[in-house]
């Protein structure tokens, strides 16, 4: 029935628009055409008025046809970009890695490289290694203290002289300058890379037995360089 306001059924909308939150093309052209079917035999839609619904509806549904292509083009280059880091992680095994991580895996190596960078040369420095329950396994002191890069090897051996068992181990850096202030540092594990991995949450590189990001590395070194 006509409501004599908008010129469209006052029925209309309870059934296949009901509830919904968003007009899609399909949806549009139903109530345009309803609106025509019911409209006011004494005061008919003028022309003017319907060419500018059908270039709404012309509008819409460019817009709903953009959003799809932009989708697909989106997702295309995504797979693209997934597809160039796959092949160029697969180039990277075998070479030496710095990773921005404190933490690291003992996977029955004989040792392990940790490195950190003091923003200036300190007076005392000792490196601390916790085991994966937080308990500290090993105090190395003293440790290099010059400014910048410095690096040492841990053999996987506690305070008591016992080798430790595998599982993640992470290091802290307590460095002091001649007045008992601490520095400031980045930590940094090195190793070289096994192997790579794909997985849901992205391309993982293997080094020394655990997964690392891509986005962990800091430098990358051919074997016996840097």
């Amino acid at each position: 029935m006509y409501d004599g306001v908008s010129g469209v059924n006052s029925g209309y909308g309870t059934g296949s628009l009901a509830g919904k939150t968003s007009m899609g093309k399909e949806d549009f052209l139903k109530l345009m055409l309803a609106q025509l079917k019911n409209q006011d035999p004494l005061s008919p839609m003028e022309g003017t008025e319907f060419a500018a619904q059908l270039a709404q509806f012309t509008s819409l549904e460019q817009l709903i046809n953009l959003n799809k292509a932009m989708d697909t083009s989106i997702n295309a280059d995504y797979f693209l970009s997934q597809s160039i880091n796959n092949t160029l992680a697969a180039t990277l095994i075998g070479k030496e890695v710095k990773l921005n991580v404190n933490s690291f895996q003992n996977t029955g190596a004989e040792n392990v490289t940790l490195g950190y960078n003091l923003s200036t040369k300190a007076s005392s420095c000792s490196v601390k290694i916790y085991n994966e329950s937080g308990k500290l396994v090993k105090t190395i002191e003293p440790a290099p203290k010059n400014s910048g890069d410095n690096k040492l090897i841990w053999d996987f051996y506690d305070n008591d002289g016992n080798k430790v068992p595998e599982g993640k181990y992470t290091f802290k850096v307590e460095a002091k300058d001649s007045k008992d202030n601490l520095i400031s540092y980045s930590d940094f594990v090195l190793g070289k890379i096994d192997g790579v991995k794909f997985t849901e949450m992205g391309t993982m590189l293997v080094v020394g037995g655990a997964n690392y990001y891509l986005s962990d590395i800091m430098e990358i070194y051919n074997p016996n360089e840097g």
